[in-house]
């Protein structure tokens, strides 16, 4: 029995490995840009400069193709995975036929940084980037219905990680939030690799208060759950994130979080959240106001 759990715990860490070592989202080749554009659907890609970071960043949105002059419209933003792009939910899902119900989809641009303040690196303040300098542009150029109550945030693998945390340390942004397959015990995972170089940069030291504070299992036991962005969370079934995405689950049920957990088939890929994106968006269409 003690050497089938060995075995157990050892196939656990070596997925876990594959995970990081592909970048929390599969093969790395190029992809060609075709956007899955739904009928009604109108397609931009932006550039804008960021202060946070002090270059210009791309982002794309899907809207809808005729908006209707004064209407203001809900806005959702959708994070990539580690080492994906911002095209990446417009050419790998179809998600943009939700844009044809009144939604304006951001697709940010994250490179591989968890979307935080890097804890070693001042320069890397994509936190920052995203919550004033990017919604800022969006709110500014687009017919983006300003406040929590108009806004979402969803993302997968790595950035499944950070609207969870988000959720959880800034829950005045957004009214919903829903994380596919998030990393979500990446500041607790202990890995001699190249790739636990790169996050010591982003979280900080193992036991330090900088990766304390970005660690959702932790978060939870702080924050406010009346004031707490709803929360989906979903995971497949046979990915090595099963089971820390079901004792966070369990820990958002122990503090009386407003959320709901769901499974499939499937694995650490766009078919599981491809697949998981419709239950997303109309759990979603719950909690955010509608266009007006």
């Amino acid at each position: 029995m003690k050497k089938v759990q060995i075995l157990r715990s050892t196939l656990i860490a070596l997925g876990l490995v594959a995970l990081f070592l592909a970048g929390c989202r599969g093969p790395q080749s190029p992809q060609a840009d075709h956007p899955r554009l739904a009928p009604g659907v109108a397609v931009q890609d932006v550039s804008f400069f960021s202060a946070a970071l002090q270059r210009q960043m791309p982002y794309r949105v899907f809207l809808p193709a005729k908006l209707v002059p004064g209407k203001k419209l809900p806005v959702v933003y959708l994070l990539h995975g580690g080492n994906g792009n911002f095209r990446d939910w417009s050419n790998r899902s179809d998600v943009s036929q939700y844009a044809a119900r009144g939604l304006i989809l951001v697709m940010v641009q994250g490179d591989f940084s968890y979307y935080q303040n890097a804890a070693q690196k001042p320069e890397d303040k994509y936190e920052d980037y995203l919550l004033n300098d990017l919604i800022s542009d969006v709110e500014a150029r687009f017919p983006a219905a300003k406040g929590r109550e108009n806004r979402a945030i969803i993302g997968i693998s790595m950035g499944g990680f950070a609207v969870a945390r988000l959720a959880l340390s800034r829950p005045e942004l957004f009214s919903f939030v829903g994380a596919l397959s998030p990393s979500i015990d990446v500041c607790q995972r202990r890995f001699h690799l190249k790739e636990w170089w790169r996050l010591t940069k982003i979280f900080g030291a193992v036991g330090s208060k900088t990766r304390t504070m970005s660690d959702p299992f932790l978060l939870v036991q702080s924050a406010n759950p009346v004031v707490t962005p709803y929360t989906y969370l979903t995971v497949g079934e046979q990915e090595p994130l099963l089971e820390p995405n079901r004792r966070f689950a369990a820990r958002l049920r122990e503090y009386h979080f407003a959320y709901e957990f769901h499974t499939k088939p499937g694995g650490h890929d766009w078919g599981e959240w491809d697949s998981q994106i419709p239950g997303c968006f109309e759990s979603l269409f719950q909690h955010i106001a509608p266009a007006r």
